[in-house]
């Protein structure tokens, strides 16, 4: 291949990484500057850091946050993965009505799936707010369809009959389900797992709509903080947004090496 023809998209790959990375890189840079704002000049500093996991709010807030990300990514991937499981084995007809159910929260609009929730739990039918149920049913309203995406294909990928050959040789449909279907969509159940968590942890609208008043999330928590006058709990936020970002880093490079070890 011409020298030309591989520079040209080399140098457009590095342009969109550059343009995709470069505002988090520079935020990365000042959470660890004692700065008051981004473009002040400040000194190294772990100030940010500290205040993160000291301060008492933000530490609940945290906590709150994983807690109820890990809880409804659990929700979601069990309901997900029985979806997608009872879809493939379901006739044409049935099989067109779960997909069409499972792309319409996918394509719709967080707010108005936000809002939705929140009309029929709360004001339909009237249920309390404080409990908290609300808020779990409306973001696995958000990430089952993902995890049904992410699991489909992997079924797709598997060979149908051997479910029924599993039967054949004197497993119970139980057993079967565990240790053959299951299993082979293991890698798929986990991306869905994973998708969970950073769609619950990234929500907005939904929890705003459905959240107690006394609970916040981090997306909530640091709109309104932005909206505020405390700088340091503002310049703690970088030091946040820095920690997650790291975190999903290190998951994306997990699960690469994981699939990629799989596939060898």
């Amino acid at each position: 291949m011409n020298k030309k023809n591989i520079l040209l998209p080399l140098l457009w790959l590095i342009f969109v990484v550059i343009l995709l990375y470069l505002p988090i890189m520079v935020l990365i840079f000042y959470s660890f500057t004692d700065a008051a704002m981004i473009g002040q000049a400040g000194s190294f500093s772990l100030s940010n850091y500290v205040t993160l996991f000291t301060e008492e709010e933000l530490r609940g807030i945290l906590i709150g946050t994983f807690s109820l990300a890990v809880l409804v990514s659990l929700l979601s991937t069990f309901f997900g993965t029985i979806g997608a499981i009872g879809s493939f084995y379901s006739g044409k007809k049935l099989k067109f009505l779960y997909e069409i159910s499972n792309q319409v929260p996918v394509v719709n609009a967080d707010v108005v799936t936000g809002f939705s929730v929140c009309i029929l739990l709360i004001v339909f039918f009237g249920m309390d707010k404080d409990t908290y149920i609300p808020l779990v049913i409306g973001q696995m309203v958000l990430c089952t369809p993902f995890v049904y995406l992410s699991v489909m294909p992997r079924l797709k990928q598997m060979d149908p009959k051997i479910y029924e050959a599993a039967l054949d040789l004197g497993a119970t449909p139980g057993q079967a389900l565990r240790k053959v279907v299951l299993r082979e969509v293991w890698p798929g159940v986990l991306s869905g797992f994973s998708t969970a968590i950073m769609l619950s942890l990234d929500d907005y609208f939904i929890a705003t709509y459905t959240k107690p008043a006394v609970f916040d999330t981090i997306s909530t928590y640091v709109v309104n903080a932005t909206k505020g006058s405390q700088t340091e709990i503002k310049t703690a936020l970088w030091a946040l947004s820095t920690v997650i970002f790291l975190f999903i880093a290190v998951v994306v490079v997990i699960r690469n090496l994981t699939s990629g070890r799989e596939e060898r």
